[in-house]
């Protein structure tokens, strides 16, 4: 009989309380509520620090980069320490002049920097215009070992390639960790609200199901409006992010979801243990045709 192995985690879905200061003061605060509440292990947002400024093309935001280590690792190194628990971040790395990254960033609960991931896709859609600043990661999928297990921490746009969660997985993850900033255009159809929204859960939950694993997604909520507003195209008015930050369990199962509408934390406890006990009834890793994917390195089978 496989004994239970829990491990309580926090969710902060936070919306942008104008400046970096205020975002860093809010999340102290959820920081500690979280471990007042349990919680060993914390994932914040993506790019928690300021408001979601890829919705438009501008050299001036490149001011928002920072070193890693740099000021927002040693602030939440600190944090981590003060309360004992393991922190996921969420940073804009200035790695070099006109060289950035989207990067999430593990501090240990004794507030060190144990290690980090650079986002591998980066996307280029009406109000995400990531390609301007983020330079592809190159450290690979490689999950980050901490004293309350391996994560396999991803980052927004990767959530939508079953690939990257994969080779996490292979890798020995224990929990899949998504920072995200998603959500829709206002002027869009609820219908059509619904499906993306329906449609980003699902690849969640395929995830969770195809390798096993538990999967935590913390979103940003509240709109955010766009610089461009004045101008007319897709996406000028701003982005409506839906939150719904949520925690799956290695089926797929819903274990907690935050709501659409408003900030939130989310604490849930996960069972570890349970993904030995369905990778036995479904072990898909074993039936694995790795002698027949070989076409899965090409773009597109012509």
């Amino acid at each position: 009989m496989m004994s239970a192995r829990t491990l309580t985690v926090a969710l902060v879905q936070e919306s942008d309380h104008g400046s970096v200061e205020a975002n860093l003061a809010v999340i102290a605060q959820r920081v500690a509520d979280a471990a007042e509440r349990g919680a060993r292990l914390v994932l914040l947002q993506e790019l928690h620090n300021g408001a979601y400024f890829c919705q438009h093309e501008s050299v001036a935001e490149f001011d928002r980069a920072e070193p890693i280590p740099g000021p927002s690792t040693a602030f939440l190194g600190a944090l981590a320490k003060q309360h004992g628990v393991v922190i996921v971040g969420s940073l804009f790395e200035r790695r070099a002049a006109g060289l950035h990254h989207n990067t999430a960033v593990v501090l240990e609960a004794d507030g060190t920097l144990v290690g980090k991931y650079r986002k591998m896709h980066i996307p280029d859609d009406p109000g995400f215009h990531e390609k301007f600043y983020f330079t592809p990661g190159d450290l690979g999928f490689h999950p980050i070992d901490t004293s309350i297990g391996r994560l396999g921490v991803l980052v927004c746009w990767d959530q939508w390639y079953p690939e990257a969660a994969r080779l996490m997985a292979l890798a020995g993850a224990e929990l899949l960790l998504y920072p995200t900033a998603i959500g829709w255009d206002p002027s869009d159809a609820q219908d059509e609200k619904n499906r993306q929204r329906d449609a980003w859960m699902l690849s969640h939950r395929g995830h969770a199901v195809a390798n096993g694993l538990p999967v935590l997604s913390c979103n940003r909520i509240g709109h955010e409006p766009s610089p461009t507003a004045s101008e007319k195209h897709v996406g000028a008015t701003g982005i409506d992010f839906w939150g719904n930050s949520h925690v799956l369990g290695p089926q797929g199962e819903l274990l907690a979801e935050a709501n659409t509408e408003t900030a939130q934390l989310l604490v849930v406890e996960v069972d570890l243990a349970r993904s030995e006990h369905v990778r036995r009834i479904w072990p898909f890793l074993r039936d694995r045709r790795i002698d027949a994917y070989g076409d899965l390195l090409r773009r597109y089978r012509d």
